[in-house]
């Protein structure tokens, strides 16, 4: 999907590729959870992960979790043997804290009346862990993520509910995330929240999921919002609401994915590595076929005297060709810019420029700063 953004001196364009972090899942349903909870994680593998975990909720919230394969950890632990129609999953990339059943997601407050799975980066976690720790708050894990059931833990105790609270918390943290909560408390509801790490919800047929990505729910619906930054959803049995970061209710379209599960498989290879490789002759023959499509969409850009590609990693090479195409069809100029170097280009930017941001599924860290910085600094037309 090209998202093409209209108010700012010069037109940006994010577009979506693939991604590599962890992944987490929520859903609500009308049978038991943690078998659909399994499934739906395990759809998220390829984004990388060297622990898995899974929490439910009953009349109390029940955890299971550990460090390896999700195959290797269902046989040793079972993770499907616990109880609830909802829950919250996620398996996870070590950042802060070593691949360990300890840092494994879900984290939970002091009395475990409170679970969170996160993607993300808390940038102040330390700050904030030493504050709480300050508070009587324990911590038993070394992950950044264990500060938020504490956040939550801190604010509903002082009479807010779920949602009101883990707004709260979200508040004192720096950094990014996507997030999905519960509580034994509340146990008819989940929050969800994103900034800067994606997070999509899924509405099927009186079941409601979230997820960091379309193919984990892809075999229960394939009725798809997506969350942008600072937006909350909150599932409940009922359906899906949707807030701003002070609680005001959005109305969000609803998009109908035309692809299935399948095309999201390994396809029979061995790795998604694998896979990949033998499907790049088809890739390339697709890719060939839009070319007039592609040209279509270009002519659109003409009143421009210059084109930027900012990205880096695979999607820097892919902007290479952008390159080649911009300029044989166009005749301008078009520069290819690392995102971690994007700063130092943006003095010579103006309003004659366009600016195309290409990332990895939102997900690439140094992209995304960059367009962070174009749109603090670019005024409005």
């Amino acid at each position: 999907m090209i998202k093409l953004f209209n108010d700012y001196r010069f037109k940006i364009i994010n577009k979506s590729l693939g991604e590599i972090m962890c992944g987490i899942v929520a859903c609500i349903i009308k049978d038991e959870a943690s078998t659909v909870l399994l499934e739906c994680v395990r759809r998220l593998e390829y984004r990388g992960y060297d622990s898995v975990g899974i929490a439910t909720l009953s009349e109390d919230i029940y955890i299971k979790k550990g460090e390896g394969k999700i195959d290797d950890v269902q046989e040793k632990i079972v993770l499907t043997d616990i109880p609830g129609n909802m829950g919250i999953a996620h398996v996870r990339w070590a950042t802060h804290g070593l691949p360990t059943g300890k840092n494994a997601h879900p984290h939970t407050d002091c009395q475990k009346r409170i679970a969170v799975v996160h993607n993300g980066i808390i940038e102040n976690y330390k700050e904030l862990k030493n504050k709480l720790i300050d508070e009587g708050h324990i911590f038993v894990s070394d992950t950044d993520t264990e500060v938020i059931p504490h956040l939550i833990e801190k604010y509903m105790d002082m009479g807010n509910g779920l949602e009101v609270a883990t707004r709260m918390a979200t508040k004192d943290i720096k950094g990014s995330y996507a997030i999905a909560a519960i509580s034994s408390d509340e146990p008819d509801k989940i929050i969800g929240v994103r900034k800067e790490s994606p997070l999509i919800v899924g509405v099927g047929e009186k079941e409601f999921f979230i997820a960091s990505d379309v193919p984990a729910v892809l075999d229960h619906t394939n009725k798809i919002i997506y969350l942008n930054d600072n937006e909350m959803v909150i599932l409940t049995a009922e359906g899906v609401i949707i807030k701003d970061d002070e609680g005001k209710v959005l109305e969000k379209e609803i998009e109908t994915i035309e692809w299935t599960s399948d095309m999201a498989k390994k396809g029979g290879y061995k790795h998604f590595m694998l896979k990949e490789i033998h499907e790049q002759p088809e890739v390339v023959k697709n890719t060939l076929m839009e070319y007039s499509e592609i040209e279509k969409v270009v002519q659109n850009f003409s009143d421009f005297k210059r084109v930027c590609f900012v990205a880096c990693g695979t999607s820097y090479h892919a902007s290479l060709v952008g390159k080649y195409l911009f300029e044989t069809l166009l005749g301008i100029p078009t520069d290819v810019v690392l995102s971690s170097e994007f700063i130092f280009s943006e003095p010579s930017l103006d309003s004659d420029t366009l600016v195309i941001f290409i990332s990895q599924s939102g997900e690439t860290a140094d992209t995304l700063k960059a367009l962070k910085v174009a749109k603090k600094n670019l005024k409005p037309l």
